[in-house]
């Protein structure tokens, strides 16, 4: 008998396709047939179907469409679930149901259903797209033709991608001089749901036979390019690389997460709120995201290919440092990596350090800069 494969795609092959597909054409604004728990919805972002769209998705659907919201946007709307919320949307306008999606203030509420399992399938699919997660929806049997020809994301793919997520290698690297630094080496991966790029700075030569130090950074246009007063970004990626220099050699992950893993267009909605009082975290819970939707399979995947075992972070992030120790990496210290204290910074970092547990002492860190 022959050894030959039976397919040219293996069941990861096409689970990565189906949710690339998936977050293709919800992005362009159409709709998809995700499986989860046993049912099949039809489900289309409202972050970008058009008015026309919705409104032929309510014809088609005969007003029986239900708009599917996290369970912190359900918190914001003061519905307090555990698996998110379904809203019934018939006599509902478009801006009506955008307000309830992600706008401020008291709603008057439509008749709502909670989910009996969690619905991570509407929450994951939407932080690989990038889009706000809020989805008008139907539910569907296997033979509803109504939507025949959409993409379909079976409920194994999300399982069956997972290792995807992780699957990177290196595509180009070359030495870049650098301000102040005096060698450097960029090493740019490709990987993961959509084969995005990732780079590693590699700062001097690192001795891996001792703990390398390592920065994860991730991106932030709005500090690390543009020199934003919002956050301290900038000035930990800037400390970052010269702490790196000081250590003799290091490694620094430039990961392609902005907005904690919201995307850039999200995270100026999340600042058009911010400007309105509410804190960060506060700030994406309206829109329906959790506190950091950051994963680091990417950051394991490119340390492990550089063939680094053990570790010296960078970082006031304890979740960076679980994220190391459960794939296995010893960690052996902890070093801060402190940003310039400004009227226009401090509540968003005293946030980080009060809510969202990063090691900081903002209080020290003002005074240090007087």
């Amino acid at each position: 008998m022959s050894n030959l494969p039976s397919s040219f795609l293996s069941r990861q092959d096409e689970a990565q396709i189906a949710c690339e597909r998936a977050v293709s054409e919800l992005r362009y604004g159409r709709p998809v047939i995700i499986e989860t728990e046993g049912m099949a919805y039809a489900a289309l972002s409202l972050d970008t179907a058009t008015p026309d769209m919705v409104t032929r998705f309510a014809e088609i659907t005969q007003n029986r469409h239900e708009l599917f919201l996290t369970k912190d946007r359900a918190g914001a709307l003061d519905i307090d679930v555990p698996n998110g919320v379904f809203l019934a949307l018939d006599g509902l306008a478009y801006e009506e149901m955008t307000e309830l999606a992600y706008g401020r203030g008291r709603h008057q509420l439509p008749v709502w259903r909670s989910p009996l399992a969690p619905m991570y399938q509407f929450n994951r699919l939407a932080r690989m797209a990038l889009l706000l997660p809020a989805f008008i929806c139907l539910p569907i049997d296997d033979d509803d033709t109504r939507f025949a020809g959409c993409a379909r994301l079976p409920a194994s793919a999300f399982e069956n991608a997972t290792m995807a997520e992780a699957d990177f290698s290196v595509v180009a690297r070359t030495k870049v001089p650098l301000k102040d630094i005096e060698a450097a080496e960029f090493v740019v991966f490709r990987g993961g749901i959509a084969q995005r790029d990732q780079v590693a700075i590699v700062i001097g030569k690192p001795d891996l036979k001792k703990p390398v130090p390592v920065r994860i950074h991730s991106s932030c246009i709005t500090g690390d390019l543009f020199g934003s007063l919002k956050c301290d970004c900038g000035d930990q990626l800037r400390e970052g690389v010269l702490l790196l220099e000081q250590r003799g050699g290091g490694i620094l992950l430039y990961l392609d997460q902005e907005g904690r893993g919201t995307g850039i267009a999200a995270k100026m909605r999340a600042y058009g709120y911010q400007a309105e009082g509410l804190d960060t975290i506060d700030a994406d819970s309206q829109l329906g995201f959790e506190e950091d939707g950051r994963r680091y399979g990417a950051a394991v995947a490119m340390l492990e290919a550089l063939q680094v075992t053990s570790v010296e972070m960078l970082t006031n992030n304890p979740r960076k440092i679980a994220a190391l120790e459960k794939a296995g990496f010893a960690v052996h210290r902890r070093t801060p990596v402190l940003g310039v204290v400004t009227a226009e910074n401090r509540g968003y970092l005293s946030t980080k350090a009060t809510r969202a547990g990063h090691m900081l002492d903002v209080d020290a860190m003002r005074q240090a800069a007087e």
